[in-house]
């Protein structure tokens, strides 16, 4: 052998586990510092028990919980948008077109969606709303998850 290029050898090192455990090795340290040995791991007591390394498992409940929650608020926000009894003011479009729509009996949004079903016409028929106001119409239904008629639902997952 040479010499001055192995480690030093301790024929007795301490091993100490985080449950209280000791015992001891040959190795190249004097003390090894383990988190779970054969008396605590769960394979040989039978419990079943999460080893959390640094807080992993905690941190992806709190991520689990949290995307949970979001969708949870993001299926409130669809159905409250998705409401026909809202007032047509909700939409956002300009004094002018909800005055000329008001005008026309239209109130609420399934007052909108009703006129839509009949055809454009029905709405570009009223004095006060042309083919620009008409687009605008539909561009804020659809951003608040309305499906318009005439309109062709998206190809799922089949791509057909």
């Amino acid at each position: 052998m040479k010499k001055d290029i192995h480690p030093k050898y301790y024929p007795e090192a301490q091993v100490i586990c985080a449950c209280g455990n000791t015992w001891t090795v040959g190795a190249t340290v004097p003390v090894i510092r383990t988190d779970v040995c054969s008396r605590c791991h769960p394979f040989f007591t039978g419990e079943q028990r999460i080893v959390d390394a640094e807080g992993q498992v905690d941190r992806f409940r709190t991520r689990l919980l949290r995307r949970d929650q979001m969708r949870a608020e993001a299926e409130a926000r669809q159905k409250a948008a998705a409401s026909l009894e809202q007032p047509v003011t909700v939409l956002g479009l300009s004094g002018t077109v909800e005055r000329v729509l008001q005008d026309a009996g239209i109130q609420t949004v399934g007052d909108v969606l009703a006129r839509l079903a009949e055809g454009d016409d029905a709405l570009t028929s009223i004095r006060g709303i042309d083919l620009a106001a008409l687009a605008t119409l539909k561009k804020r239904l659809r951003a608040r998850g309305f499906t318009l008629p005439g309109d062709r639902p998206s190809a799922g997952a089949g791509g057909q």
